[in-house]
């Protein structure tokens, strides 16, 4: 039986890094979204419902544009890896102030149990005013 036991554990010993046991695996992780230019980068308080366009790199086909961390997501529009666009309803810039705007990619799923997938990744984000 201790032989049984022996053979188990070294079995388990040796595959359990491939399957992600026992290590800090936390996604290799794709490229970054980043945002280079807002289109427009400023509008007025009080204006009607605009189109926002994100201009950068590394944009996935599901990506999210965020309006001060909150998801945009039925409002954005992949346009491509360097362009997405959302449409901005007169309610969000009533006030006048800055507007963090981020683009998130969606995580992509492993194969597998703790199959390696990748985790949503955030952009840094640029301002925009409202004045």
């Amino acid at each position: 039986m201790k032989t049984v036991s022996i053979i188990l554990l070294t079995t388990l010993t040796a595959v359990a890094p491939g399957c992600g046991y026992g290590s800090n695996y936390m996604g290799a992780g794709g490229a970054m979204p980043a945002i280079t230019k807002l289109n427009p980068a400023s509008v007025n308080s009080g204006g009607p419902a605009f189109t926002l366009t994100i201009v950068g790199s590394n944009f996935l086909n599901e990506a999210v544009v965020n309006w001060n961390a909150v998801p945009q997501s039925t409002n954005t529009t992949y346009v491509s890896a360097g362009r997405l666009t959302v449409a901005i309803p007169a309610s969000m810039i009533m006030n006048s102030g800055k507007v963090e705007v981020s683009v998130t990619n969606p995580g992509i799923a492993g194969q597998g149990y703790a199959g390696g997938g990748t985790p949503p990744q955030t952009s840094m984000p640029m301002t925009l005013t409202i004045d």
